[in-house]
């Protein structure tokens, strides 16, 4: 592996930066870039961060690689920020594709959407920028005012407000609890459509 002063890294980083038409900045504590197969890679390590006029991720340790430094993996202490549309991501692990949008957190995964007042939790999620769709997946929790949702996967549809449970879900609603095979949530109109083995309970007001 052949290793290139950091000067050249910031400059092939900044260059592919404006041929995705944004800028990133990136800084940490320490700092080193190498060449394998052709490719680039660029190690940022203690307090690393790398940001751009959309997202910010920050991380102890952020690996940014590809032709045109497309990928960026980050991991341990993970956070980021979606500025435009309010989102905050959390995990151990993410990886994040510049030119798809594409944003796959592991570990301890949580997606807090504020614009949206929701946030999710599972153990893996892929949230895709573009369509505004995020999956999720294992020990599934989303929290909405008077709503709570349990599954072993969902698909957010941030755009429609809708999310999709399936693998056991269970929504609790005030203090009424749903069942079913699968079931569909308008978090907007807390509406509950369930579908196969449905079963649950209602509490009558006072």
């Amino acid at each position: 592996m052949k290793k290139l002063p950091v000067l050249v890294f910031i400059a092939l980083f900044a260059l592919s930066g404006a041929l995705y038409g944004e800028t990133f900045t990136f800084k940490a504590n320490h700092m080193s870039g190498s060449r394998a197969s052709g490719r680039e890679i660029l190690v940022l390590t203690g307090n690393a961060e790398v940001y751009s006029d959309s997202i910010r991720l920050r991380a102890e340790r952020i690996e940014i690689q590809g032709k045109d430094n497309e990928f960026i993996d980050c991991s341990g202490n993970v956070w980021g920020f979606e500025e435009k549309k309010n989102i905050i991501f959390q995990s151990d692990r993410l990886r994040y594709d510049r030119t798809l949008k594409i944003a796959r957190l592991e570990g301890n995964a949580t997606l807090e959407d504020r614009q949206n007042q929701v946030v999710v939790r599972g153990r893996f999620i892929e949230y895709n920028d573009k369509t505004e769709v995020g999956v999720f997946q294992v020990a599934v929790r989303l929290f909405k005012d008077n709503i709570v949702c349990r599954s072993e996967y969902a698909i957010y549809h941030r755009g429609e407000k809708l999310l999709d449970l399936s693998g056991f879900p269970v929504v609790y609603k005030k203090n009424d609890e749903f069942r079913a095979a699968r079931i569909r949530v308008d978090l907007d109109t807390e509406d509950v459509i369930m579908e196969g083995d449905v079963s649950g309970s209602i509490k009558s007001s006072e």
